[in-house]
Order: structure tokens, then C-alpha cells, then sequence
């Protein structure tokens, strides 16, 4: 649909008052805008009397009617934000709604990883139906097929929802009662249903606790979950979240959106106006998060004496309080036991025919918020880490936190004292593989000891007495925000962000000015486009030749005949090692979907490689190159100078391609036998296509693992690489770039200030170098392809529209056997001043 058609239809817009330009994008069609007003509510599963769909459908049963049968066909979360539409006058209870999902699945032999995340949990909440459970009901659905007595998908299926976990401070409304159905009511059960209809609303802690069960399990009442304009949500670590698949539906979008962007110290109302969402639906998902025990309601909000005498000894946590040890969470557990957070009783007898009035009325002066909001460094991540922690079976209860980490995006601060206990449980023993889960986990939580709360790291006034707090928040869910929404959020809440090394080059970096950013400056510096730049500007680097898409190779060009393997890699992907031999019809598989880099990598098996952690000592740079010291390398003298490698960090990837192979086999040798192209597969940028990753060798053994070999010749080692933030794949590494932090002081005032300008110059630096190896035949375009990550986050760093090739210290254009040379004097001249 149309953006500018939404836009007209959110805002109630009758056709007759549309502006010209969207009615000729409808065909000037009447009819076919009303029908993309009733395909827009249904999808956004809006409410009749307040939006325009009132004026195209007359039926309002009948719209109803179409919305619960498109959500459950699309298998949607129960629609909460209309639960007096759906159970008084549909009579669809959220378990009778799931109860049809689930039997629709089963009917149709559908694997339970096609329900979506958010709709998957809610059916475990409700139904008690997990993915065990689901393959354990249609074993038995199949098997009683052989029998002359078939049973069917519901006779299999619960008929009553499991025991839920409730909060006090929740409201109870009355659903669609009939005189039968009071028949089957006990006496204390008829009270309570006569004061919700007689007084109205109530809220549940006021009610008897198994009273409120049975009427819940009856289906005569539903719950709503009261948010207020001013209420502050937690979000700890997440228990019962099911990681099936994501669908991308309007509310499913939002709650993730607002996963990433929540913190405790901002209310519903701030965080609306943060992300210019309408707050009806920031209250709507926030009370989503609440229902299913994702999230909680930060502050007391009703006195334990005004309870009903049953609920005193019910927890009034969410469902955490069976995982976790209340103790290791930073969480407003204070004094839980003896009160529970409901509304004051004065406010249960105000209007309550919608949420947002009794929301409204709440009370909430007692909220615990802080005097003044601190802000706090960010930890900016890739989903690569949060693999390694969940494959790695490192230790108990860590998956829940890397759970969390991959699907709200964020662990704050908060809940980083029980993610750091875990950590310390994961112990160095892996072998082969696995032992880079266990180095990624142990290298995160010395990064995490280092940057949070280290009054040490920043001497400025503006750091608090105990250093700053930390977040861990992951790219792609950011990236899930449209750029300006993500500058808000980052601005309000962080004073610095601090990328891994290296990011994956399958996302975008976070591009950031303010708050200052220590890692990649733009997308380009991520990419195969920054490999090429840094051999220019030092003319040194290992031949290598980047490929444009639908290239036809016959032969590898003479200079990389030589050698026995080559790093490949494909756009957008991880680089990989292959061998030469078997590298041509694989490569020419790769370059239909892709551009692809090839580089010399090893002539005698694999390259040595060493890691150079920057910034670079005084000591280090003024000395003699060795194998200790390669700081004084002459192409890392040029990169200092021309990249201003003192106010970042990260670490310069050197490579000796000439290196013989010792006999002994080093760490990462073990792949040598299985060096080989996977499956293409895929579209062009979002390709699953790539080559088997390089191994990382740890710096302490390239020294040990090759004595007597080991080259001293400063002209036997050359960049391969440049990659900014915090390493984490190598603990030595890890250590060195953090105390070198500590030592320059890349974090205070004055040295951000230089690191912004620098960042500026060399992002305007690279992004002409890449213009000056596109396509230049549309002159009104010069700006637009010079900036081309601002036009839009799917737009991706550009394709080259040449082959270049790096031969002898010089990149020219590479037309098959011989190369072009391309005049670029001028542009290195002014990336010298």
C-alpha cells in the first residue's frame, strides 16, 4: 500500500478531501480507496466508531466479524486493545481465539515454527501448548487415525486455559453473561459478578484470587492491563519467549520497535513523543509486554491492606520468579513481599468502558524514578554474538539473557549483574569450534567489566561519581527504527556508543555523530570498499581483485596463480578462505548473484596473521619493527597519519602471505581440509551465500606455534584488514584494546571531539573514493551517490560499478587480461592533507 495513502487514512481522511497527487495514485477511484481503507483498518485491527472505516463499512458486526477471521488467518496476536468488542459482543475469548489457531495449524499438519514469536508465547501462557507439547498432540492426532475411532485436532486440545499468573493492579471487566451461565456460578463467584456490573470495572486485587481464576477459566470475565500515561516499565531478562519466526505485521513491528527503544527511566508518554507513535499504541504494546509476563510496571501503586485477604501471599512478580534468584536481578524487588503494585481503590469506580480511562486515573506518585536521568554508554553488538552464547550450552541460565539480547535488542544496565554471574560460570574447556563460544562469552564479560560503571574510563564533570551505566543493544534492532526515530532514542539515552570488532558484514553499522560513536564511522568503513581504500592510501596490501556483479571469470589473473589460497569474498557476507584450485567455478557460481573480492592469501597453505591493536603507544611507534612490534610498520605509520588511528580503536589485521607451513598444525589449520564453498543461494544483498569463515588465530599462539619460522622482514607483512570497537574473539587482543582505551583516554570530552572530527573526514574521504569508482553518466545524481547511506537504511553500500584490481601498490580498473589505470592522483592528494 501506498505510504502516502496510509499516512491519509490514519488520519481519517474522507476521499473528497484528498490531495490530488494520492488520488491519481488510486486511479482516481473511489471505490478502490474505500477498499484500501477496509484492508488497512482490518490489518491494524483499528476500532470501528473512531476511525474512518465507519464511513465505508456500515456493518459494524460484520467489520468485526472480518477483522477476528483475517487475524486468526494470519495467525496475529489476540486483540487485546479490543477485548470488549471481541468477548462481549463476539463472544472470542483469548483461549477460544488460540484454541482455533491451534486447531487450524494442526488441521492443515503445519510445524509449530509457523506460529509467529509473540503469538507462540501467548499460546504457551494460555493453552500450556509448547513446541514438545505441539509435536507430542500431533504424534497422537496421527496416530489415532489408524483406528476405526479417529479422534480430531480439538478433541486433543485443552478445554480450559492453565493457571495464569495475575497482577493485582490488572482490572476485571465482565464479559458476555447469560442467566445459564450463572447457574454454574458458585456463591462467591455470583458476588463478585454482581459488583462488576452493578459498580462497574474492578480492580482484580480488590476480588478474591481463586474467585477471579474460576471466572477467568469460565470465560464470563476478561482482563485488562492498565497503562498509564506516566508509568515506567522494566523489562528483565525474558523467561517463556518462544524464538519461532518473525512476521511483520503492524503490531508485531511495533512491539519490537518499542523492545529496543523502552528503558526504566522513561514513562509511556516520553517514550511515545521519542518515537512519534500515537500513544494509544505505545499503551497498547507496553500492556502486551505486562500481560505476558515480559515486561513489568515499575513503583508501588495500591497498599498491601487494601488487597483482599487472599492475594497476601501471592507474588506479585511475573513469571521470572520461578527462573531467577530475585537477588542477582537490579530490579525494584524492595519490600515486593509485603506489597503488591495495584491501583488505589479510589480509582475503581471512574468510567472504566475503555483501558485508557482507568489507565488514566491511576495512581502513580509513588513511582521509585530517579532524581535525574543519568545517561549511559551503549555496547552495540551483532546477532553473532548472541549465537555463540545460545549455541554454546555455556551455562544454565545464560540463553534466557542471550534470548533476550537477540529478541528485545537491549539488556540494560539493570539486568547486567545477573548476566555478568552467568558469565562467570562459563569456564575456558571448549575444543574445536566451540571454543569460540567460549572465548566470545569470556572476552563480553571482561568488555563489560571494563566499560560499565568505571569512573576511571571518563574524568570529565559530566561522568556520574560511579562511572557511567552500561547497555548492550544490538544493531539489527536498532537498525529496525527509521534513522531519525533511532537518533532520538540514541541522543536521549546514551553518552557514547562502543561497536564490537568486528561487526558482521551482513548488517549496516550504526552510523552516529551525537552521541559519539567508537567503531565503524559509516557503513562503507564495514565493507569490502574500506579494504581497498586503506591499500591505496598505504600502497600496500595483498593483490586482490574485486569483481562487479555477473563477471564471467576464465582464469585467475597471473598474479594470484601463484598462490595456494585465497580470501574470498562475496558482498555483503564474511570473508572466506578456499583453495586455488577448485576457486574458479565456484567463484563464477558466486558472481551471478554478487560482487566478490579475491585476494592472495597464503602461498605456501595458509598466511600467517597477527592482530596490531590500535591506538598505537609512542614507545611502539618510535621503536624497531619486530614480531613483537610492528607498530613502526611503514604502511601502519601512513594509516596512523591519514586515518587518525589515535582516537580510535579496534585493531589492524597484518598478514604475511609468504609464510611457510610449519609442520605442526596451529589452531587454525584445522579447517584446511574443509575449505570450500557453501550452496549459492539467495537474492543479491540478502544472500545466505558465503565462504567458510576465516579461523581466528589467537596472538599469543601465532608467536609460539611458529618459532624458528616466524618472519622479522617488515616488507613480508602487509594490512589486510582495518576494524573498529572492541574485539571480542580474542581475550589477549580483547585485553590490550581495552587498557589502551584507559591509557589514551578515547572516551573524555577532548578526545570525542577529535574523534568526531576525524570520523567526519574520513567518511567524506572514503565515501569519494567509492563516487570516484562508480558510474558517473547522471549528472543530477552527484550528491545523492555520494551519500548514498542517507537516502534509505535498505539502500546499502554501493555496488562497484567496475572491476578493480590491486596489483603492486597501485588499484586500477581491470578490464580481463590487461588493466586500465585509473587517474586518481588528485583524489590521493587530497586524502594526504
Amino acid at each position: 500500500m501506498n505510504i502516502d495513502v496510509e499516512f491519509h487514512i490514519r488520519q481519517n481522511y474522507a476521499w473528497a478531501k484528498l490531495p490530488g497527487n494520492v488520488k491519481q495514485s488510486l486511479g482516481n477511484s473511489q471505490r478502490e480507496y474505500e477498499k484500501q481503507v477496509l484492508l488497512y483498518s482490518i490489518r491494524n485491527q483499528l476500532r470501528y466508531r473512531t476511525n474512518l472505516v465507519r464511513c465505508i463499512k456500515k456493518d459494524e458486526r460484520k467489520y468485526y466479524e472480518e477483522l477476528f477471521k483475517y487475524s486468526r488467518e494470519h495467525l496475529m496476536l489476540y486483540p487485546y486493545h479490543l477485548s470488549d468488542i471481541m468477548v462481549k459482543g463476539l463472544r472470542v475469548t483469548p483461549f477460544s481465539y488460540y484454541i482455533g489457531i491451534m486447531e487450524d495449524i494442526m488441521n492443515s499438519e503445519k510445524s509449530y515454527d509457523s506460529l509467529p514469536n509473540f503469538t507462540a508465547a501467548d499460546c504457551l501462557r494460555l493453552l500450556g501448548i509448547g513446541r514438545n507439547q505441539y509435536i507430542d498432540l500431533m504424534n497422537q492426532c496421527r496416530s489415532s487415525k489408524k483406528f476405526f475411532r479417529r479422534k480430531t485436532a480439538r478433541d486433543l486440545l485443552p478445554v480450559k486455559p492453565v493457571e495464569i499468573t495475575i497482577e493485582p493492579w490488572w482490572v476485571v471487566q465482565a464479559g458476555f453473561i447469560t442467566e445459564d451461565d450463572i447457574k454454574l456460578c458458585s456463591g462467591p463467584e455470583k458476588s463478585s459478578i454482581d459488583k462488576i456490573i452493578d459498580s462497574g470495572p474492578q480492580l482484580v486485587g480488590v476480588l478474591e484470587h481463586n474467585v477471579v481464576l474460576g471466572l477467568y477459566n469460565k470465560g464470563f470475565i476478561y482482563l485488562d492491563v492498565p497503562i498509564s500515561d506516566d508509568s515506567c516499565i522494566a523489562v528483565p531478562p525474558l523467561e517463556g519467549f518462544v524464538m519461532n519466526r518473525v512476521q511483520g505485521d503492524y503490531f508485531e513491528t511495533l512491539l519490537y520497535k518499542i523492545f529496543v527503544s523502552i528503558d526504566e527511566q522513561t514513562n509511556v508518554a516520553e517514550l511515545a513523543n521519542v518515537l512519534e507513535i500515537d500513544l494509544s499504541l505505545v499503551k497498547n504494546a507496553v500492556s502486551v509486554y505486562c500481560r505476558l509476563g515480559f515486561a513489568h510496571r515499575k513503583g508501588q501503586v495500591i497498599n498491601a491492606d487494601q488487597l483482599h485477604p487472599t492475594w497476601r501471599n501471592v507474588p506479585s512478580v511475573n513469571r521470572l520468579k520461578c527462573a531467577m534468584d530475585p537477588q542477582k536481578m537490579l530490579l525494584s524487588w524492595d519490600g515486593m513481599e509485603n506489597r503488591s503494585p495495584v491501583h488505589d481503590t479510589a480509582t475503581t469506580e471512574t468510567d472504566a468502558t475503555s483501558q485508557d480511562d482507568v489507565a488514566d486515573s491511576a495512581s502513580v506518585n509513588s513511582l521509585s524514578l530517579p532524581s535525574g536521568h543519568t545517561k549511559r554508554i551503549a555496547f552495540l553488538f551483532d546477532s553473532t554474538l548472541t549465537a555463540f552464547l545460545m549455541m554454546g550450552n555455556l551455562s544454565p541460565n545464560l540463553k534466557s539473557h542471550a534470548v533476550t539480547m537477540f529478541e528485545v535488542g537491549k539488556l540494560s544496565d539493570e539486568s547486567l549483574d545477573s548476566f555478568l554471574v552467568e558469565l562467570e560460570k562459563v569456564q575456558n574447556t571448549g575444543e574445536g569450534e566451540a571454543q569460540r563460544y567460549f572465548d566470545h562469552a569470556l572476552t563480553l564479560r571482561n568488555t563489560i567489566l571494563f566499560l560499565r560503571h568505571n569512573k576511571d574510563l571518563v574524568t570529565d564533570d559530566e561522568q556520574p561519581s560511579n562511572g557511567f551505566p552500561l547497555d548492550l543493544l544490538r544493531c539489527e534492532s536498532l537498525l529496525g527504527l527509521d534513522p531519525a526515530t533511532c537518533s532520538r532514542v540514541l541522543n536521549k539515552n546514551y553518552a557514547l556508543l562502543v561497536s564490537m570488532a568486528p561487526l558482521s558484514n551482513e548488517i549496516r553499522p550504526i552510523s552516529s555523530c551525537t552521541p559519539q560513536h567508537i567503531g565503524p564511522a559509516i557503513p562503507e568503513v564495514s565493507s569490502i570498499w574500506f579494504k581497498l581504500y586503506i591499500y591505496h592510501i598505504t600502497g600496500q596490501g595483498p593483490p586482490s581483485l574485486l569483481l562487479t556483479k555477473g563477471s564471467r571469470l576464465r582464469k585467475l589473473p597471473d598474479v594470484l596463480q601463484v598462490y595456494d589460497r585465497l580470501l574470498i569474498t562475496s558482498w555483503g557476507h564474511d570473508p572466506g578462505v578456499v583453495p586455488t584450485s577448485n576457486v574458479l567455478s565456484m567463484l563464477n557460481d558466486a558472481l551471478t548473484h554478487s560482487a566478490v573480492l579475491i585476494q592472495g592469501y597464503g602461498i605456501h597453505g595458509d598466511g600467517e596473521t597477527t592482530y596490531i591493536p590500535f591506538p598505537f603507544d609512542e614507545v611502539e611507534i618510535n621503536g624497531e619493527f619486530s614480531r613483537s612490534n610492528m607498530c613502526s610498520h611503514r604502511a601502519l605509520k601512513v594509516l596512523r597519519e591519514k586515518v587518525d588511528l589515535d582516537h580510535f580503536c579496534g585493531f589492524v589485521n597484518m598478514v604475511n602471505p609468504r609464510a611457510c607451513r610449519y609442520n605442526g598444525r596451529r589452531s587454525s589449520e584445522d579447517l584446511d581440509e574443509k575449505e570450500e564453498f557453501e550452496s549459492p543461494s539467495g537474492s543479491v544483498q540478502g544472500s545466505t551465500e558465503s565462504f567458510e569463515l576465516v579461523a581466528d588465530e589467537p596472538v599469543a599462539d601465532s608467536v609460539t606455534k611458529r618459532t624458528g619460522e616466524v618472519s622479522t622482514v617488515e616488507q613480508d607483512w602487509i594490512p589486510l584488514e582495518v576494524c573498529f570497537g572492541i574485539p571480542l574473539f580474542v581475550s589477549e587482543l580483547n585485553r590490550c584494546v581495552c587498557r589502551k582505551i584507559a591509557a589514551h583516554g578515547l572516551c573524555g570530552k577532548e578526545s570525542l571531539l577529535k574523534l568526531l572530527h576525524s570520523s567526519r573526514k574520513l567518511s567524506l574521504q572514503v565515501l569519494s573514493f567509492v563516487q570516484s569508482f562508480q558510474e558517473t553518466s547522471d549528472s543530477d545524481s552527484g550528491v545523492t551517490n555520494l551519500f548514498p547511506y542517507t537516502s534509505s537504511i535498505d539502500a546499502g553500500v554501493p555496488l562497484p560499478a567496475k572491476s578493480l584490481i590491486f596489483k603492486d601498490g597501485v588499484l586500477s580498473e581491470w578490464v580481463g587480461r590487461s588493466h586500465l589505470p585509473v587517474h586518481i592522483a588528485r583524489l590521493h592528494k587530497e586524502q594526504t592533507n
